[in-house]
């Protein structure tokens, strides 16, 4: 299981979820060239353990646990996997 940043991030991309995040899956930060060019983060669903702490911090209730997801942004689940998909090549 995984969280999945949807739509409500897009042109937002606080960064709240960063900080709280205890194994560094939320991208891309403020540090990376990417930030800019990108118009939300992305969680990696393979470094995401599942421990919640990005959901409740998130000011625009972007973030979801997989499962809970609103049917009108499952296709985050796959935007968010693909991005780290495309990063690691």
């Amino acid at each position: 299981m995984t969280y999945v940043i949807a739509e409500p991030c897009i042109d937002v991309k606080d960064t709240a979820c960063v900080d709280v995040c205890p194994v560094d899956c939320i991208h891309p930060t403020k540090t990376e060239p990417e930030f800019e060019k990108e118009n939300k983060l992305y969680i990696d669903p393979e470094e995401c353990i599942d421990c919640g702490a990005c959901e409740p911090v998130c000011p625009v209730e972007a973030i979801f646990e997989e499962a809970a997801v609103p049917d009108k942004w499952k296709h985050f689940t796959r935007i968010d996997a693909d991005w780290f998909k495309n990063k690691k090549g």
